[in-house]
């Protein structure tokens, strides 16, 4: 990426960090809120789906420790725990410009501040993700996310599909992070997820596991 690019790059970023800033504070708790329930909703009716039609159903799930002005997930967290037929993971940089590790994470886990001062659990590896959270700054409606520039979910995504692993990612954004009313070209090491979540809905829809 040359010097414009990241420029360019940079000042997106502080863009729409700046308008997650703004957001107003029971906007930002009722729309956690909502996210947390489709997410919920959209995992239970589709294990209840595959496990009707005899089809293996996703029981890993890597989330992520939200920071202050990103959804908060962590009473999800809690209430996924508490389902035995899950296992529940988090990432930690172990390190950097590698892909992710994903650590084992129940209520009980100890936790430590990580490289980007993130809380990490501190644990064993968990097994590799079928599902995976992935923190959105930005996002388009094909899918491509604009992340916080160190490029681990990338190299994560990339690493799980060169391994011949299949994993579901869905991005979790505010709706004010969408980027369809203007031009943005991912660079081409971006890995389009999934699908992605907001406060306003799916405006990559829900995945249909098959």
């Amino acid at each position: 990426m040359d010097n414009s690019q990241q420029d360019t790059a940079v000042a997106l970023r502080t863009r729409l960090k700046q308008l997650r800033a703004a957001m107003d504070p029971e906007a930002r708790e009722r729309g956690g809120l909502l996210i947390r329930g489709r997410l919920y909703t959209w995992l239970a009716t589709t294990r209840a789906r595959l496990r009707e039609a005899g089809r293996p159903a996703p029981r890993h799930i890597a989330a992520f420790w939200s920071l202050a002005e990103e959804p908060e997930l962590q009473p999800l967290l809690g209430q996924w725990a508490a389902d035995e037929e899950l296992t529940l993971s988090l990432p930690v940089v172990a390190r950097r410009d590698a892909p992710l590790e994903f650590r084992a994470w129940t209520p009980d886990t100890p936790m430590q501040e990580g490289a980007y001062g993130i809380l990490e659990p501190q644990s064993e590896l968990a097994p590799a993700p079928d599902l995976i959270l992935v923190p959105t700054l930005g996002y388009t409606r094909q899918g491509d996310r604009v992340g916080y520039g160190k490029g681990y979910y990338d190299r994560t995504l990339a690493a799980l599909k060169a391994a011949g692993h299949a994993c579901t990612s869905i991005g979790v954004a505010w709706a004010c992070g969408d980027l369809s009313s203007q031009p943005y070209a991912p660079a081409a090491h971006d890995v389009r997820l999934d699908a992605i979540i907001t406060d306003k809905g799916w405006p990559v829809p829900a995945p249909v596991l098959q």
